[in-house]
């Protein structure tokens, strides 16, 4: 896998994916950015949140459940010092769907977090991960 992150200007980049895709990533106005793309930070909480919402849409799919949307929540801390790693993520999922079984969802959501997201496993290793689910019943 391979990627490139090209300067625009400023602190604008514009990252390229192997798989031929673009984001644009700019920083906050008070960093001299024009605040034009997620900041470089948000984007690893995006990549988890989608490593992990994929995993766990895999799973419901494979046992059957009959979801009709799926989002998870990241919510993340931060060290106050440089650098300013994250100390703590959590992940909220919401499952919405009609007679949706309880005891599958929470099995997805936890093998995602524990077997199968690479991106959660890589930070497990130096954050403190929870996770957690809601699931909306729908008519």
């Amino acid at each position: 896998m391979k990627c490139k992150v090209k300067w625009l200007d400023n602190v604008s980049f514009v990252g390229e994916s192997g798989s031929g895709h673009s984001v644009v990533m700019d920083g906050a106005p008070e960093d001299g950015g024009r605040n034009m793309g997620v900041r470089p930070m948000e984007m690893l909480l995006l990549g988890l949140g989608g490593c992990t919402a994929f995993d766990v849409v895999m799973i419901l799919n494979k046992s059957r459940q009959k979801f009709v949307n799926c989002h998870v929540e990241i919510e993340a801390e931060r060290a106050e010092e440089i650098p300013k790693v994250f100390t703590r993520i959590h992940a909220h999922f919401v499952v919405s769907g009609k007679g949706l079984n309880s005891a599958k969802v929470k099995k997805a959501v936890g093998l995602s977090a524990e077997k199968y997201c690479s991106a959660s496993k890589m930070f497990e290793a130096s954050v403190e991960m929870t996770h957690d689910f809601e699931i909306v019943d729908v008519d």
